[in-house]
């Protein structure tokens, strides 16, 4: 998964649909603890394109 952080809007659409409860909104984004499944939950949800999977790539 990358984040880009100057895309995101802090809405926190993808930390509720993350299925590992893997991230974390923060006043800075999005931090992601521990490994990611690479699902693409998040960047589907995500309305301003700041997260990008290897499933989207």
């Amino acid at each position: 998964m990358e984040f880009i952080h100057r895309k995101c809007g802090l809405c926190g659409a993808c930390v509720v649909v993350c299925p590992s409860n893997l991230l974390e909104l923060g006043e800075n984004g999005i931090a992601v603890n521990g490994g990611c499944a690479e699902c693409g939950n998040c960047s589907e949800v995500c309305p301003l394109g700041a997260i990008i999977t290897l499933e989207g790539r």
